[in-house]
């Protein structure tokens, strides 16, 4: 098995407290919240906040009462022991590195985030520095292409950390999976491989987000037009199908009517994850490609890129993230393919089966990719890079799968490129896939 190095992700949110006496939090920083009515004003920095209810703002750690808007960091209600004692029942004691024994927030299990303007900076991570920058260590650089171990779409996606136990945040495992969640097929092992790959850049006008490498899945082949292995989109047949995700077939709202296929040659990956203590979120970007634009918008022959998430987000059905303003998943159906073209465009719009596409991003990054018109005879489409944002739990674990398939048949192949996993430490995150812009 190949190893890949590991490395620090970094965020730019300020959490974190100090032990002290205190009902709610102040401003993180430079200026103290305004409290509730009836309450105080919080002074400076992250000393006392306002002690009435009301102003609905973040309490610190260990907090009591709700002061008004303000910070996310605040001064705890908190009295350290013993060395040997772990007062804030984050899984360290000060004898095992916990810096800041009040705060679950703050231990050698956190990431170290930069300080907000005007903030007050905290040694998140618990190693004698505070806002530290670190060049990332790369740990994708020299994947093949083929690359068997599941292990690589962790790196090349950069989630670089391997974690060593319950008290250490990183990847615990990595495995193939359909987009189901079921095992590869045993029959077809050649086809669904085909269907991974890594990549440096997809065609000459799109390149990684983060790192040397990106992650490719394809219900074709995961491979540019000049790879060994490379299978024409216009119709890699690979010959077996999966079963539905969870939650799915989910028809597009856009396309009322109109029945999804049976998944048709899946191929994904399951990350398995432990969440740094502090971590309040975590985003990914991916461009979705598909040969199914223009000729069969709104049919049966719909295919999906899934990001399935698990714990399932608070208030969702099931555990996809990724998709669109309307609700749309992210299939040939979904509002935000703006990277295509028609005779008429520009200026006009294209139309694909009955539906206004503006293009906005223009053909050229389809160029090279096997989706162009200087390969295809016809411009197909894509997203470009969109960014996708879902909350976790601070230490926990978490199952992440990436998945495609073709739908109704395994004629017109669709393929999604995945890089740059981020966490976040800033409070309110929630579900969303935006365009990032250009």
């Amino acid at each position: 098995m190949r190893c890949y190095l590991p490395s620090i992700v970094l965020v730019t949110v300020a959490l974190g407290c100090q032990a002290g006496s205190s009902t709610s939090t102040g401003g993180p920083g430079g200026g103290g919240a305004a409290g509730g009515t009836g309450g105080t004003s919080g002074t400076a920095g992250s000393s006392q906040g306002g002690t009435s209810t009301g102003g609905g703002g973040s309490s610190g750690s260990f907090g009591t009462g709700a002061g008004g808007e303000g910070g996310e960091g605040g001064v705890i209600n908190c009295d350290p022991l013993g060395p040997d004692d772990d007062v804030d029942g984050d899984g360290f004691t000060p004898n095992q590195g916990d810096c800041e024994d009040c705060d679950p927030k703050r231990n050698p299990n956190a990431i170290e985030v930069a300080t907000a303007p005007n903030g007050r900076p905290f040694d998140e991570d618990c190693d004698g520095l505070t806002d530290e920058v670190e060049e990332p260590v790369l740990c994708d650089a020299g994947i093949l292409v083929d690359e068997m171990d599941p292990l690589a779409a962790a790196a090349a996606v950069d989630l670089c950390k391997t974690s060593a136990g319950p008290n250490d945040w990183g990847v615990v495992s990595a495995s193939w999976v359909m987009a189901d969640g079921s095992p590869p097929p045993s029959n077809n092992l050649a086809a669904f491989h085909l269907g991974h790959g890594f990549l440096d850049d997809f065609g000459p006008n799109l390149s990684v987000r983060q790192g040397e490498r990106m992650l490719a899945l394809s219900s074709g082949s995961a491979r540019r037009p000049d790879d060994p292995g490379y299978q024409n989109v216009s119709g890699y047949i690979k010959g077996y199908t999966g079963g539905f995700a969870q939650g799915f077939p989910k028809e597009a709202a856009a396309c009322p009517g109109d029945i999804t296929g049976t998944p048709y040659d899946p191929t994904g990956v399951e990350l398995v994850v432990r969440t740094p203590s502090n971590a309040t979120g975590f985003s990914f970007d991916f461009d979705f490609y598909t040969y199914e634009w223009p000729g069969f918008v709104c049919s049966t022959y719909n295919d999906f890129f899934l990001a399935i998430l698990d714990p399932i987000p608070e208030g969702q059905t099931d555990g996809n993230i990724s998709f669109d303003g309307d609700l749309n998943p992210i299939s040939v159906n979904n509002a935000l393919l703006e990277v295509c073209g028609c005779p008429e465009n520009p200026p006009l719009a294209c139309m694909a089966g009955g539906k206004i596409f503006n293009c906005s991003l223009g053909n050229i990054e389809l160029i090279g990719t096997g989706f162009g018109f200087d390969l295809a005879g016809q411009d197909h489409g894509a997203t470009g890079w969109l960014r996708t944002t879902a909350p976790v739990a601070g230490n926990a674990e978490i199952r992440v799968r990436f998945a495609v398939h073709d739908s109704g048949d395994g004629s017109l192949d669709s393929t999604t490129l995945v890089d740059n996993f981020q966490w976040t430490a800033k409070p309110g995150t929630k579900v969303g896939t935006d365009p990032i812009p250009q």
